[in-house]
């Protein structure tokens, strides 16, 4: 998908963020009533945690649920979701539980035409034109118990454990992303010419590309170390905190920097790199913003 720019498509959240969920917490009755639409591509999933006044603090979300006998009232409203237009089922983040701190949120799954389940506007973002991320809100919608995913009450441990595969995936699209580019600025530096020779052979470009291949490089092979850590089963939340900030940020700057090395082509949209560089921006900032996962790094550390 890196390879061909295809930013568009929400294979990453239907197969690395929300699969995993709707495998390791589903009864056997959800399991046969959703997977096989899951996997057959004809049920589009989306995961609603952000909130117009809450983003990377989970312990700062307001939308709730309240148990009426077989049901549950949901209310509230989510911002920034991925998928949230074509979504057909939802997994959503809820209170249910005011008093009870990080032991009060459970997770809800929302179907398409559940009464009172409306979608807003597909959002305009910077970048990612052709992904549908829309603003959602719930008003009295009744959620089957059925419908509660894993336990009640653990709402926010499940998310701490899903949540380190979801940003080792994104560390794997920011390394793709950085290699493709450059690849792409590499050719580019042997064809374009200035002063009478191609601009490659000017040492300055030679020393940025060279330091990029370096960095790239580098970032591959922990980035093949941290999947064998996460398929083993050893692969921490700090571990993936380190995958995501540093290949992210690895990837805004290397995209930046090929960018400059295409002059004024580069900042065209028709040519690969522009593309890349306004759909990069927002690697540092979903999933958990680069801030977020130093603080992650640093409490591990013991300050």
């Amino acid at each position: 998908m890196s390879r061909v720019g295809a930013s568009g498509l929400g294979f990453t959240l239907q197969n690395d963020v929300v699969a995993p969920y709707l495998i390791g917490l589903t009864t056997e009755e959800q399991k046969q009533r959703w997977l096989p639409g899951v996997v057959r591509g004809e049920i589009i999933t989306a995961i609603a945690m952000t909130e117009p006044g809450a983003g990377s603090d989970l312990q700062g979300l307001t939308t709730t649920a309240r148990r009426d006998g077989d049901e549950w009232v949901l209310n509230g409203s989510k911002t920034f979701i991925t998928n949230g237009i074509n979504a057909d089922l939802v997994i959503v983040v809820a209170r249910t539980d005011p008093d009870a701190g990080a032991r009060g949120f459970s997770l809800l799954v929302v179907e398409r035409g559940m009464p009172g389940f409306e979608r807003g506007r597909n959002l305009d973002k910077v970048g990612l034109k052709a992904q549908d991320t829309a603003e959602l809100f719930f008003s009295d919608v009744r959620v089957p118990v059925a419908n509660l995913l894993g336990t009640e009450g653990h709402g926010f441990f499940h998310l701490m454990e899903n949540l380190p595969q979801e940003r080792l995936s994104i560390a794997a699209g920011a390394v793709a992303s950085a290699r493709i580019v450059l690849d792409l600025t590499v050719e580019y530096c042997k064809e374009r010419t200035a002063f009478g020779k191609p601009i490659g052979t000017f040492q300055n470009t030679r020393f940025e590309l060279a330091e990029m291949h370096t960095e790239v490089s580098i970032a591959e092979t922990y980035l093949e170390k941290a999947i064998g850590e996460h398929n083993a089963g050893r692969f921490t939340a700090e571990d993936a905190a380190m995958a995501k900030w540093w290949t992210t940020e690895l990837q805004k700057r290397v995209i930046d920097r090929c960018l400059q090395l295409h002059g004024g082509y580069g900042y065209m949209l028709e040519y690969p790199v522009a593309k890349a560089f306004v759909d990069s921006r927002i690697q540092t900032i979903y999933g958990g913003t680069t801030e977020i996962m130093k603080e992650i790094i640093g409490r591990s550390l013991g300050v």
